[in-house]
């Protein structure tokens, strides 16, 4: 049984997912890049397991976890890497829709840490750690993307 602080974390957790589905869902939508939509697609689609793992621990059941779409994650950030190459001409709107994805990835893994730290099941703990590291991959694959694209400079 989980207590009220954890339900309420996990609640507002449950939230940003719900609204990760829907930035990317609309971006991929609103994307000019075909790689870019798939990637968009690809995180919704973890974004909505992520949102019914919450759910499960909500409804308190132990949920399953096995290794929500990992390879796909990383396929796409290669595939991403490997295509278009730095000095490629970008989409304006595409890069302002990445990086507006990689700082709401960044916020949700932060609240993760929290989330993680307050629950007392080593269970849930592990499936917020698998989630997170996945937001982490989100991010990163994000990061790639723009990367790859001239466009997040780290210099």
């Amino acid at each position: 049984m989980i207590s009220q602080k954890e339900r309420m974390m996990l609640q507002d957790q449950k939230s940003h997912e719900e609204m990760c589905v829907q930035k990317y869902t609309k971006y991929a939508n609103e994307a000019q890049d075909q790689q870019l939509k798939q990637l968009f697609n690809d995180h919704a689609s973890h974004e909505k397991q992520h949102f019914n793992t919450l759910n499960q621990i909500l409804n308190g059941q132990t949920p399953t976890i096995s290794g929500q779409g990992q390879g796909q994650q990383t396929g796409g950030q290669n595939q991403a890497a490997q295509t278009n190459p730095a000095g490629q001409t970008v989409n304006p709107n595409d890069v302002a829709l990445t990086k507006d994805m990689l700082v709401t990835e960044k916020y949700i893994s932060g609240a993760y840490d929290t989330v993680i730290f307050e629950c007392q099941d080593h269970n849930i703990r592990q499936a917020l750690n698998h989630i997170q590291k996945e937001e982490q991959q989100h991010g990163e694959d994000l990061f790639n993307y723009l990367s790859s694209r001239g466009a997040y400079p780290i210099q």
